[in-house]
């Protein structure tokens, strides 16, 4: 079984980065924080352009839709029906949390 990297794996290796960032220089920071090459090769495939921060970054690199976001079924619903930027992952567009689940976290 391969193993699959998530994105929050991949952020915390970009937790020296200085944002603004291009691609090449996550790619680097990466590496030299020492992440799996799994996280490097996510990394590789994001679009590229100059990241603001780490959520930009989570919200672009292509990891298992079943990884490790938290995202409920209903917010992967309203995921589904939400635009997002063209060419973007369903499971990672930005979504809030539905009121009713805002009420259960509390």
């Amino acid at each position: 079984m391969s193993h699959t990297t998530s994105a929050r794996e991949v952020v915390d290796a970009l937790k020296d980065v200085d944002f603004p960032a291009s691609k090449d220089d996550l790619i680097q920071a990466a590496r030299k924080a020492g992440a799996s090459q799994e996280a490097v090769a996510a990394l590789r495939g994001i679009p590229p352009e100059s990241y603001a921060n780490r959520d930009e970054v989570a919200r672009s690199v292509r990891v298992d839709p079943d990884s490790d976001l938290g995202t409920s079924p209903a917010q992967r619903a309203q995921q589904a029906r939400a635009g997002g930027k063209p060419g973007q992952s369903q499971h990672l567009r930005d979504v809030p949390k539905p009121p009713v689940e805002e009420e259960l976290d509390r």
